[in-house]
């Protein structure tokens, strides 16, 4: 994940509730100003009335825009409530909330973390050593009236000893409270950002498995189609070359494409089932067809037309059904193309070989010179079943006419593992269709 630089922007209704805090504020400060006239704060030395109306909107009208500029607010606040201590402003408490409010905003909205820091600290120390000389002084004056030594633990030393503590309290939780808010939408910030990422992935997943899906539905479709409309082409065009000389051969063509139809629907009927069943198993898996029924496929190709031996090498092991159906598969497409395309006369070899590290599928065929390779989705599919089994995937033109296609897949499992798929014949049982 990118890191984004974290900021803080008001919306309209936190700035709206900026205006409502500083009206108040500001009406709150002026009562306080109003009492403590009365309450003559600060006694006879204190400043004419009409300032503490002055001092309400110099400290209370600042908050209006502290979320925007909580600097300068902070600064212009503080300004505010030094003036009003120093001139004797009878107006004490209302300036301590807002000034609070401003130093807890620094902390809370300010985007810049270093100026942040140094605008809170500079404001802190700088009232701390204002309030301490401030305090020094009036305890010298003290001591003097009292006829004491200045610094002794006397009752005034006390005193300002609990007003430096409830100041450290003051400052030390404007700033421990600001900072605690920054953090805290930094992390909501973060975990919002995660959040759409995630879900951003999740999206991106779904395309993916959708597409997916797409591809394994236009390959099933493909191999299903290709190969028995081929059959039926090649069948239906045998029966009307000899439907008029040969009337009982062209009768055993028609009922091969009748089975081949039925085989078609069948196969088409048990891939709509896989896909209407929720949650249920892959297209690959669903199938029935494993590698001995190599050897009907091969019946079923010479019955079409192009005459094909079929031999297993080497002693069968189990073999695990996705593979089993993606070699099915990719034997299929390479005796329907090359009934497409090799020629009147082409014959075809197919041959199982199991050996220590794998099994391999190998179909060869003759027929007319192949100059080139043409991409095509028969093609397209037969490689990603074989990258699909975890193998590899061959398709080389022979310089003699045809075709060779090898497909291997590398098998993990040991001779006494579970069978995921039944073993094909073997050697002996090899059968020979002409």
């Amino acid at each position: 994940m990118s890191a984004v630089p974290f900021t803080r922007t008001p919306s309209a209704r936190e700035m709206r509730g900026d205006l409502v805090l500083a009206a108040i504020m500001f009406v709150g400060a002026v009562l306080s100003a109003a009492l403590s006239t009365v309450a003559e704060i600060y006694g006879d030395t204190r400043a004419e009335p009409w300032t503490a109306l002055v001092y309400a909107v110099a400290v209370t009208a600042p908050l209006a825009v502290r979320r925007r500029w909580p600097g300068p607010v902070a600064v212009a606040v503080c300004v505010a409530y030094f003036l009003a201590i120093s001139f004797q402003v009878p107006e004490i408490y209302v300036g301590n909330i807002a000034m609070f409010v401003s130093l807890y905003t620094v902390g809370a909205w300010m985007a810049n973390r270093r100026a942040a820091m140094i605008v809170r600290v500079a404001i802190i120390v700088g009232m701390f050593v204002w309030l301490i000389i401030t305090m020094y002084r009036e305890a010298i004056d003290e001591a003097a009236a009292a006829d004491v030594a200045a610094g002794l633990l006397s009752p005034y030393v006390a005193f300002m000893l609990i007003q430096i503590l409830l100041n450290v309290l003051y400052f030390g939780g404007a700033y421990y409270f600001g900072e605690r808010s920054w953090n805290a939408a930094q992390a909501r910030q973060i975990l919002e950002q995660r959040t759409a990422e995630l879900e951003q992935e999740r999206e991106v997943t779904a395309a993916q498995a959708v597409a997916l899906d797409r591809v394994r539905i236009a390959r099933e479709l493909h191999d299903v189609v290709a190969h028995h409309v081929s059959v039926m082409g090649v069948q239906a065009g045998a029966a009307r070359l000899v439907i008029d000389q040969d009337p009982e051969r062209a009768k055993t063509i028609l009922t091969g494409i009748e089975g081949s139809a039925r085989d078609a629907i069948q196969e088409l009927r048990q891939l709509l089932e896989t896909l209407r069943t929720p949650g249920g198993e892959t297209m690959d898996a669903a199938s029935t067809v494993t590698l001995d029924d190599i050897g009907e496929l091969v019946e079923a190709s010479t019955e079409a037309g192009l005459a094909t031996d079929y031999a297993v090498i080497g002693e069968p092991t189990p073999v695990p059904s996705i593979v089993a159906v993606n070699l099915y598969r990719i034997t299929q497409e390479s005796l329907t193309n090359a009934r497409r395309h090799a020629g009147v006369g082409a014959t075809a070899d197919v041959r199982v070989r199991y050996d220590s590290d794998g099994v391999e599928v190998e179909i060869v065929n003759t027929g007319r010179t192949v100059a080139a390779l043409r991409p095509g989705l028969g093609q397209l599919g037969m490689r990603e079943r074989a990258a699909a089994s975890g193998g590899t995937l061959e398709v080389t033109p022979r310089p003699s006419g045809g075709l060779r296609v090898r497909a291997r897949v590398p098998l993990a499992q040991a001779p006494g593992s579970p069978e995921s798929a039944r073993p094909a014949p073997a050697p002996s049982e090899a059968s020979t269709s002409r």
